[in-house]
């Protein structure tokens, strides 16, 4: 079957009904010809906006010339409460500094040390999806699930740590209040005039920010002590900026974890709800998926990930139908032209992983689940030029790896687990606020094997 996306609106319309449109779901506001264009432009009182999907502009904006091109200041409008001067939202010698510092602790050889954690962390999911006996909606356990992974990589304590609960118990309700929208994302405010922000999400925020702070100063001190466990909050905690020498302090590593959590959490979730949905969908491809997971040890090593090269393109290709981050903004800092068209400076430059990863003209079956299309010619050529779902360039996501490990090892410890099925009359309609999340949930049944 092809998998649900949201229906587009008219090609003509208001800015009072694209705000409208926005605020419910940032794809349906959107217009049909993007799933064909090569760019558009959208005219408002207060900017301008251009979508780019051709290949050679996407690769400039993000790879080529990155700081011609900054974030754009207006999505930072929504996230600031929460987020604050993390690496998401900064840009310039900040965000150098920032991805000087953090960097380190996601290279080398980290993915295999952290894999223990990941592993303990899916099979305690396992342990709680045995629980269900009917239809449910599997979107929670796949946000406690990618919750649990976090703080067991970050600070050494499963979800159910009482810290660690009371973070995600805050952050789902912070997720409700879908704070990504703010009036100053489509009107440009003066920076001394004050945001007002919902009070959920103003509450919401400092909660979680408060919670995050305990945590940080209880690993200062254990660093300090010399008793802190060797995991990705005290490496980054105890790495210089080779330029300056500056370490993070409280502050800074609180907005820097409350990245790590709704990156690492919120995709990580989407993305895992969407593929175990996408399985049930095709039972014949969830039997190959299997076949390859019952081939696992009963304890599998970070070596045996390897082995998973089919679960691993059922992953890839759920990025591809359902990128949980589904547009990145940008701000073009000089006046420039794209395809003959001049781009003045400050308009915002959309790149839409949604729309390159359906892109008509690109994939062939653009809207077809197919696992086996990273195979063929087109598949391999599109994966270089429209395929985005962690960004590119310098300022592509930091866990990239981390999310290509956690989401195959998840499907193929559910997968040998369960057999999944659908639920009628229960098909997911795809809604993207923060992320790619389903309107009413996603909803499976689950047999034991």
């Amino acid at each position: 079957m092809i998998p649900p996306k949201p229906t587009p609106r008219p090609e003509k319309t208001s800015l009072r009904n694209y705000v409208k449109l926005f605020r419910k779901d940032i794809l349906s506001a959107q217009p049909a010809k993007l799933y064909r264009a090569w760019m558009a432009e959208y005219k408002t009182p207060f900017f301008r906006s251009f979508l780019v999907n051709q290949p050679s502009l996407v690769k400039r904006v993000l790879n080529e010339e990155p700081m011609e091109f900054p974030k754009s200041g207006r999505v930072a409008e929504g996230l600031r409460p929460l987020l604050g001067n993390s690496v998401f939202l900064t840009n310039g010698e900040t965000w150098l500094k920032q991805r000087r510092i953090i960097d380190p602790a996601f290279e080398g050889g980290r993915l295999k040390d952290t894999f223990p954690a990941m592993l303990g962390a899916g099979q305690a999911m396992v342990a709680r999806l045995k629980t269900q006996q009917n239809a449910f909606d599997i979107e929670p356990f796949a946000s406690e699930g990618a919750a649990d992974v976090i703080f067991r990589t970050l600070f050494s304590i499963p979800i159910t740590h009482e810290a660690a609960a009371k973070v995600f118990d805050e952050f789902q309700g912070y997720q409700r209040a879908q704070p990504i929208l703010n009036i100053a994302a489509f009107i440009p405010l003066p920076k001394w005039l004050p945001r007002f922000h919902r009070k959920k999400t103003r509450e919401g925020a400092k909660a979680i920010r408060k919670l995050i702070t305990d945590l940080t100063r209880a690993r200062m001190s254990e660093i300090a002590a010399g008793t802190a466990p060797d995991d990705l909050a005290t490496k980054i905690m105890t790495t210089a900026d080779p330029v300056t020498g500056d370490r993070f302090d409280t502050e800074e590593m609180v907005d820097q974890v409350a990245i790590f959590f709704l990156a690492g959490h919120e995709t990580s979730a989407t993305a895992l709800g969407w593929a175990l949905w996408l399985l049930a969908a095709n039972p014949d491809i969830q039997a190959r998926a299997a076949e390859e997971a019952l081939s696992l040890p009963g304890t599998p090593t970070f070596s045996d990930l390897s082995k998973l090269r089919f679960i691993k393109d059922v992953f890839r290709e759920t990025l591809r139908l359902y990128p949980p981050v589904p547009m990145m903004v940008r701000e073009a800092k000089c006046p420039v032209r794209f395809r003959e068209r001049d781009v003045p400076k400050g308009a915002q430059i959309v790149l839409s992983p949604w729309h390159l990863g359906r892109h008509e003209i690109f994939w062939e079956r653009p809207d077809a689940f197919d696992p086996d299309r990273f195979k063929t010619e087109n598949g391999k050529a599109c994966l270089r030029d429209a395929f985005i779902p962690f960004s590119s360039g310098p300022r592509v996501c930091t866990g990239a790896g981390f999310a290509m490990v956690e989401g195959p090892l998840f499907l193929a410890l559910i997968l040998r687990a369960f057999r999944l099925e659908t639920v009628p009359d229960k098909t997911p309609v795809p809604v993207a606020h923060l992320t790619v999340r389903a309107r009413d949930g996603i909803w499976l049944r689950l047999a034991p094997r």
